[in-house]
């Protein structure tokens, strides 16, 4: 059934976008750049832009065979994720594919190839050195260049201008600022060629200043998982508290509908990538009810939830 409320798909791993770009979907409402990086890249992108200088030798020896067919080492990074990219978004031309800059944790970015002599050791990584904050940081700024190269790459070489990239873990709308002027530098200027970039909403103060942010970004995707745990201040990876996790908490979807409600205000879109309306077909009828604009979803919940999801728009309908 079609329905009012577009249904996207979660995608990571570009082998299989054309085989889940035959399920009908309005789109990808979140392509992870970390399966691309992780499996296809391997190496920290410092450790490629720094590659002369690398101390240990094993790590050194792995990366140049790795890259033997490139003298400039960070091309190797560039050319992959743009052919991960371009393969995503190729796949479901015309219809939109959000694209999350890297999420990799100072934990997570410190395992790649070349990682630990890069990296900062952070007691809490998960409300660490993440997303945002890395880009326009001096220690970091030249490795997300190399991530707004390949995205430019997509959009302009291979034509595919149904990508829309998209910012995690913004904790202001002044550092989303600092972002833009970022990719900026690089020839991916908001608002030109039809760009558009969204911010994830998974920091209580991505809902409290939805309204400051509508000013800088296009869209909000909400990360239900990260709102969830900063909304409860709970670690999930803690088996002490993890039984409080809960999406479906009222605070939770007091969040969650305030963030719809000043989205619509500003004319921004909104909708969500979380793992939450996959789970519990009571949390997408909510959402439906809210007036989300779009769900993204694992492929192995698509058919479901798209049940659930028209069945709640015919009983608006029909008051």
């Amino acid at each position: 059934p079609r329905t009012r409320s577009k249904i996207l798909r979660n995608v990571g791993n570009p082998e299989e976008a054309c085989g889940l770009s035959a399920i009908p979907c309005d789109g990808v409402g979140l392509a992870r750049l970390e399966f691309i990086i992780a499996n296809h890249i391997k190496a920290h992108p410092l450790a490629l832009m720094n590659f002369d200088t690398l101390e240990d030798p094993l790590v050194k020896k792995e990366i140049g065979e790795l890259t033997a067919l490139y003298d400039h080492k960070p091309d190797f990074f560039v050319d992959k994720l743009a052919h991960g990219i371009g393969t995503i978004a190729a796949a479901f031309y015309p219809n939109p594919v959000v694209v999350r800059m890297s999420d990799f944790k100072s934990n997570e970015y410190a395992n790649l190839l070349g990682g630990k002599q890069f990296e900062p050791k952070e007691e809490n990584p998960m409300i660490g050195w993440r997303g945002a904050s890395r880009y326009y940081d001096e220690k970091y700024r030249a490795a997300y260049g190399l991530e707004c190269i390949a995205l430019k790459r997509v959009r302009d070489e291979m034509g595919l201008t149904n990508v829309i990239p998209m910012i995690p873990f913004c904790r202001t709308p002044d550092e989303g600022r600092r972002v833009l002027a970022e990719m900026e530098k690089y020839g991916l200027k908001r608002g030109e060629n039809n760009l558009q970039v969204y911010v994830m909403c998974e920091i209580p103060n991505n809902v409290i200043l939805a309204n400051q942010f509508s000013e800088v970004f296009d869209g909000f995707s909400i990360g239900s998982n990260d709102l969830t745990q900063l909304t409860l201040g709970l670690d999930r990876d803690s088996a002490l508290v993890a039984h409080l996790f809960d999406e479906r908490n009222e605070g939770v979807k007091e969040m969650v509908r305030l963030v719809i409600e000043r989205a619509k205000k500003n004319n921004r879109k909104i909708g969500i990538c979380g793992q939450a309306p996959s789970d519990y077909p009571e949390f997408a009828r909510f959402l439906v009810e809210q007036g989300i604009d779009s769900i993204s979803l694992n492929p192995d919940t698509v058919l479901k939830t798209m049940l659930e999801i028209a069945k709640t728009e015919a009983e608006i309908a029909n008051g």
